[in-house]
């Protein structure tokens, strides 16, 4: 990918009229312009003077990829931004920072401390992994002086993902992911499948409430009676489920993530029960395929969310370290036409409407 910016920016334009505060940015996989898609995002922040505070879920902004040992784009500060990250970090930052505060919270690569960019440059950025500490980095970023958050995600975790966190969702795609533009496509809108599951209506919420205040996971009959509900990590929730009259068992709602394990018993449970509605945190906490889920479909069951993703923009990177890079332009055009009902755009192509 090039290195100029687009001469107009839909993705910032479609942030702003929708007046986001908190961005997370994701990526399907590694190398699929994850970093230059924050980067664009941060330096329309910065044309706009507004104070952004930058943190990430793991590590990013390091010279090589630390799974490929390839060089990576940096992530690139302006002055003013407020920067959650790791004190490890601090060392190597090629920009003239500032101490502003330290959070309490520690990490593998020391306590994340708050600093602000007094000159521009290149930072490694290294923040929480919990989620419960996330949070906390936030409110002080916000407390700092922060006008918007941006949340940099990491390889395999998209928790900053969650509504509970984020306003709204930018995912990176591209030529990294393999294959051809059709696979490419293809994968993405199956991690959109999964991301996009639709919210629960009032009802159901209202009788799944101890789950979502208390955690664990609950079942409950047609007539909205509970028949079992557990603090347990969702890790041994399955024998515990499997446990009860499986004939009975009409709506199942789980606070923490859904893995293999836990998705094989209640496939189990939806073919003792058509109909079986099973209610998650959002789509960030559903570990499984969209084949997966369309076989629970076919069962008769449904998966919906105590809150919907809001999916900001999709931005494609045709460029892959590994070979096989796809004309950006044929690579725009179809994307538009697969996912219409989104924004979609590579922030690297000029002209794009053309």
């Amino acid at each position: 990918m090039s290195s100029h910016l687009a001469p107009h920016c839909p993705l910032w334009q479609g942030l702003r009229a929708q007046q986001v505060h908190t961005v997370a940015v994701m990526g399907m996989t590694k190398n699929t312009g994850k970093t230059v898609s924050l980067n664009h995002l941060l330096a329309q922040a910065h044309a706009e003077r507004l104070t952004v505070g930058l943190t990430s879920i793991g590590r990013d902004g390091e010279a090589h990829d630390q799974v490929y040992a390839i060089p990576k784009t940096p992530v690139r500060v302006t002055p003013g931004n407020l920067v959650a990250t790791a004190s490890d970090t601090l060392v190597r930052a090629k920009a003239r920072i500032k101490l502003i505060d330290t959070t309490g919270v520690s990490s593998p690569m020391g306590e994340i401390l708050i600093v602000k960019v007094i000159e521009a440059g290149e930072m490694e950025v290294a923040g929480a992994s919990r989620n419960h500490d996330q949070h906390k980095v936030i409110a002080l970023l916000r407390q700092c002086g922060a006008d918007m958050i941006m949340l940099d995600g990491a390889l395999g975790r998209s928790h900053h993902a969650s509504p509970a966190m984020a306003d709204g969702v930018v995912l990176a795609t591209g030529a990294a992911i393999g294959g051809g533009i059709a696979d490419v496509l293809r994968k993405t809108h199956d991690r959109l499948t999964i991301l996009g599951i639709p919210p629960a209506p009032a009802e159901i919420l209202a009788r799944t409430q101890a789950v979502w205040a208390h955690g664990g996971v609950g079942a409950w009959d047609q007539q909205g009676d509970c028949l079992f509900h557990d603090h347990i990590a969702t890790i041994n929730a399955a024998p515990a489920l499997l446990a009860n009259d499986l004939k009975a068992i009409s709506t199942v709602a789980v606070s923490g993530a859904v893995g293999k394990r836990l998705w094989q018993a209640l496939q189990h449970i939806a073919q003792h029960q058509p109909g079986l509605t099973l209610i998650v945190a959002d789509g960030t906490r559903l570990f499984v395929d969209a084949t997966d889920l369309h076989t629970f479909e076919r069962l008769g069951g449904r998966v919906l969310a105590l809150r919907a993703i809001r999916l900001l923009g999709i931005t494609l990177n045709p460029s892959s370290p590994f070979g096989g890079s796809f004309n950006a332009r044929e690579f725009l055009a179809l994307a538009r036409q697969t996912f219409p009902q989104h924004l979609v755009t590579d922030v690297l192509l000029t002209k794009e409407g053309t």
